[in-house]
């Protein structure tokens, strides 16, 4: 099979626009508006959204991780504070999210700091997950390297077998909240000619601007 020809590979976006009138007052009503628009589009996993964070060596990262709740106080993750980006978060909570919603011919960008969530939120988010993904929390040391699958298959057993029921949430397990400082609403254009329209945090409010695609 010869090899796809990437150059080759575009789309002309042409399903709508966005003009500075469309907005709401605040980015996070306009990102309520816009992820309910990529639910109902999408249904799987429209909450689907990229972290980056960067290492002390100025290495940036990114991973794929779930939206879990969005607020005045910013966007919410949960994960395993021992994992890679849980180290560089702690070391800088500076992050960037990035929510890809192809089939609408969108993202959003936000660029923000990461804090910790009170324990309390973080044990009701763990004591609300299936059962499966409990014990696999319990099981993964994420981001730390094992000998092989049957490593993590002996200690999600181990897991299965110590906690039949309830499930303690993990001392490594944690969440995050992001606190805008900037999010760009991405919308694509014929010609490449793209909407760009971001919401910048001020002393005074937010203020919006138009940026060349």
């Amino acid at each position: 099979m010869p090899p796809l020809d990437l150059s080759g590979l575009r789309e002309d976006y042409a399903r709508a626009g966005l003009d500075e009138t469309d907005l709401a007052a605040d980015p996070i009503a306009m990102f309520d508006r816009w992820m309910s628009e990529a639910h109902e589009a999408l249904q799987h996993d429209a909450n689907a959204m990229v972290v980056s964070t960067v290492g002390p060596d100025g290495a940036p990262s990114s991973r794929m991780v779930l939206l879990k709740g969005v607020s005045d106080d910013g966007f919410v993750f949960f994960t395993n504070t021992g994992s890679r980006k849980g180290a560089e978060l702690a070391a800088n909570p500076r992050c960037a999210l990035l929510f890809p919603w192809h089939l609408l011919e969108r993202q959003v960008r936000v660029e923000g700091v990461a804090s910790p969530l009170p324990r309390d939120e973080v044990e009701a988010y763990f004591s609300s997950r299936p059962h499966g993904s409990q014990l696999g929390a319990v099981a993964s040391h994420q981001s730390q390297v094992v000998s092989g699958r049957a490593e993590l298959e002996a200690a999600y057993a181990d897991a299965e077998a110590r906690h039949p029921d309830d499930v303690p949430t993990p001392e490594e397990w944690g969440g995050y909240v992001v606190r805008p400082e900037v999010v760009e609403f991405w919308q694509g254009r014929t010609s490449r000619l793209h909407d760009r329209l971001v919401y910048r945090r001020t002393t005074s409010g937010w203020v919006t601007e138009r940026l060349a695609p």
